[in-house]
């Protein structure tokens, strides 16, 4: 989606621009914040693109989600190899903006600079806590719709799936193929709408 190719957009595409949840957007709306209108006869919100521009301006909200309106994807992984390689691969296969982190630090200050609306998180990043990692994103308002996937090679099919109810949107066990990454790239995003 190109916002610029449209005039006016849903609270949907205006949270995904933004790095936001659609109910953070609707309450921008409500309150008289963010200027647009609702669709007669029905509770849907549209906001036009230059008011949104006005509101971002005004709020310091980065407009690099505006002017892209691709899928923001963080890998966070500290083998080298593996980063690389997912990185080029993603970016020759894919329109997604990628950025990486090799630890628990870097990934921290890029989720706040970058707000990605997909992680893909190794679980066994050196020095720290791959679930307290995932728990902290989904406790932080400004990162609610960022989905992690969590990536290991140490995994069994049953640890897998317990990743699933430790918060985790979806689980990745290493070696895996470039279509599971983009599938399970694919399938957290769609969630965020």
């Amino acid at each position: 989606m190109n916002p610029f190719e449209k005039d006016v957009l849903t609270t949907g595409e205006v949270a995904k621009i933004c790095s936001v949840a659609s109910r953070t957007v609707s309450k921008w709306f409500d309150s008289g914040q963010l200027k647009g209108y609702r669709i007669p006869g029905s509770k849907d919100r549209r906001i036009p693109v230059s008011s949104l521009t006005k509101f971002m301006k005004n709020h310091g909200i980065p407009m690099d989600g505006l002017m892209s309106g691709a899928t923001r994807v963080l890998i966070v992984d500290d083998e080298e190899e593996v980063v690389q390689t997912l990185q080029s691969i993603l970016v020759e296969q894919t329109n997604y903006e990628i950025r990486t982190a090799r630890s628990a630090f870097a990934a921290g200050i890029e989720c706040e600079r970058f707000r990605p609306h997909v992680m893909l998180l190794d679980i066994h990043l050196a020095g720290c806590d791959g679930r307290g990692i995932c728990l902290t994103i989904k406790h932080n308002d400004d990162l609610q719709i960022t989905r992690v996937i969590a990536t290991s090679g140490k995994v069994t099919d049953g640890q897998a799936a317990q990743l699933l109810h430790q918060g985790f949107d979806s689980a990745l066990r290493k070696p895996f193929s470039v279509r599971q990454v983009i599938e399970a790239i694919e399938g957290a995003s769609a969630v965020v709408y």
